[in-house]
């Protein structure tokens, strides 16, 4: 239920801003802004999913763990779906997170919660090695 609800507040808030811009601009300035911003972020996610992926098989190949590269994968995913909603505040959030260093941040505060929470349940953590 907090997930519906957080997707209908978001649905308002974008409505609400593309028809404050569209009545401060005009529609057809505001049209041209997504589509300009949807076009950015596309071309962002092609190279940033393409770094990615580079980086993440070169890591795979020299043997080290690709934690980050995975971690990179699922929020520049999240941006793709961020992209194709239309309206303002979704194409920002997906190009702040197609942006490298802000990526970088939300990487490494979502890192450590992710070990907080492994430390906290230490008798129930489970580690696979896939080296034979």
């Amino acid at each position: 239920m907090p997930i519906l609800l957080l997707l209908l507040l978001g649905t308002a808030v974008e409505i609400t801003v593309l028809i404050a811009i569209g009545s401060v601009i005009g529609v057809l300035p505001t049209i041209a802004l997504v589509v300009l911003a949807t076009v950015i972020g596309v071309a962002l996610l092609r190279r940033e999913g393409t770094r990615t992926l580079m980086s993440f098989r070169d890591k795979v190949r020299s043997g080290q763990p690709p934690q980050a590269e995975m971690l990179d994968g699922v929020l520049i995913s999240a941006a793709a779906v961020l992209i194709i909603l239309p309206g303002f505040i979704s194409d920002l959030l997906a190009i702040a997170l197609l942006f490298p260093p802000t990526r970088r941040l939300i990487r490494n505060r979502i890192w450590r919660r992710v070990e907080a929470r492994a430390r906290r349940s230490a008798g129930e953590v489970f580690i696979i090695d896939a080296q034979p």
